[in-house]
């Protein structure tokens, strides 16, 4: 599996905290809302994830150098 380089990884988790606290510092502003969900849909992309809270912590804990802690798996459902 390819891995994001680490930096960029860093770099894009830090604009997004950013955009973060903009948008909650300021919620009818739709600009800055729209840059904030462009950012959160690049970290998905680029970690692989579905959610920006999934891919948020999966781009803390590569930064970091650490495991994430382990999905529940689909063990017992029809069809897994």
């Amino acid at each position: 599996m390819l891995l994001p380089d680490r930096n960029t990884v860093e770099r894009l988790l830090r604009h997004y905290r950013d955009q973060e606290r903009t948008v909650l510092a300021r919620p009818c502003d739709l600009s800055a809302r729209r840059r904030f969900e462009d950012t959160a849909y690049t970290l998905c992309v680029l970690m692989g994830e579905r959610t920006a809270r999934e891919a948020v912590q999966a781009a803390e804990h590569y930064v970091a150098g650490t495991r994430p802690t382990s999905r529940p798996t689909l063990e017992g459902l029809p069809g897994a």
